[in-house]
Order: structure tokens, then sequence, then C-alpha cells
């Protein structure tokens, strides 16, 4: 299930990484980033939708390391590399804390269902059969028979990383992008 160099190559080029390291030192020369000029960098305005907006608030929690509501060049720089270098598990790890909205260590099915319904919602909108007929509940319902599989109501990172590395159709459903760089990329060609 792991990337191979070349795909990683394919990916994203060293002068698009570059190019987002000049983009954070033009947004905010003070050295620290801040939700809303996070959402600026990557195109979030008053007429994006609520989906896009809580997926770009949910990625900047999970990047603000130090939970001090701002992303410093350090976070930006580890962000940028775990999103468009980093290896599968690392990326699921990652997802596995931006569902974790309380930082308990366990995802119950509200925060499931939060983050499925921001990803369907997404999915649809670029590709309107993404979703495979299923609603957000009936997707959470399935992570949760494939996943939890102490059948606690909860699912532990250990269940998390073992679900999605064993299954595709999990792993489709419970990254948030394990592969974002295009996105990323196209944030950047949009708003240049």
């Amino acid at each position: 299930m792991g990337q191979s160099q070349s795909e990683i190559d394919q990916e994203v080029a060293l002068t698009q990484i570059q190019e987002l390291y000049k983009k954070f030192a033009s947004e905010c020369p003070s050295g620290n980033l801040h939700l809303h000029e996070f959402k600026k960098i990557f195109g979030i305005s008053s007429d994006s939708t609520a989906e896009e907006c809580a997926y770009v608030e949910n990625l900047f929690r999970s990047f603000d390391t130090n939970q001090d509501n701002t992303i410093d060049f350090m976070e930006y720089v580890a962000a940028v590399h775990l999103v468009l270098r980093g290896r599968l598990e690392d990326k699921l790890k990652w997802s596995f804390k931006v569902y974790d909205r309380d930082g308990n260590g366990r995802l119950d099915r509200r925060e499931v269902i939060h983050i499925v319904k921001i990803i369907s919602k997404l999915k649809t909108h670029e590709n309107p059969s993404a979703c495979e007929g299923l609603n957000p509940n009936q997707i959470c319902d399935r992570i949760f028979e494939l996943v939890d599989k102490n059948n606690d109501g909860q699912i532990s990172l250990e269940e998390f990383l073992d679900g999605a590395q064993k299954d595709e159709w999990v792993l489709e459903h419970l990254k948030l992008d394990v592969r974002p760089s295009s996105w990323f990329i196209q944030q950047l060609r949009k708003n240049s």
C-alpha cells in the first residue's frame, strides 16, 4: 500500500514545495500563520462552501501542534512535508488526529460521522458517483463494523491504522486525503 519513489516524485516537484514556502513567507512575514491567513492561502473565502471551510479548519488544527492557534514556520514545514512527501502510515496518523476532535486518542461515532460528512460532500461535489450510493451514516456504520475490532463503539489509533491498511474501501473512506498534493498545487495555482 506504500507509495513508490516515482509516485512521490510525480506528485510534487521540489520547485512546487519551494513555492509553498514562498507563499508562507509572503502571507506571513511575522512567521505566524493564523486561521484566516491559512484559509486565504488555500483560497477559502466567504463564498466557499461550509465543507471546504470545515476541511481547512480541521487541517489548520491538526498542523497547529503546540495548540497556540497559529502555525509557525516549523509547523508549516512539517505539515507541508507530511502532506506532500510523508509515508502512508504517517498520513493515516495525521488523519486520525484530525478526526479525534476531543484529543482523547479514540474516535467515537460523532467524530467519525463529522469527517465522513465533510469528505462525502467534497467527493460528491467533485464526482457525484463517488459515494457508491451510501449516505454518511451508512459509511460510518460500515467503518465501525470493519474497524472497531473490540466492538467498544470507539476506534483506537491501532484499529484505525490496521483497518485502513488492510481494506482498500476503509482506506478510501477513512483518509482525509492521503495524496492531497494535487489539491495543494491546484490551490496555489488558483491563488497565484
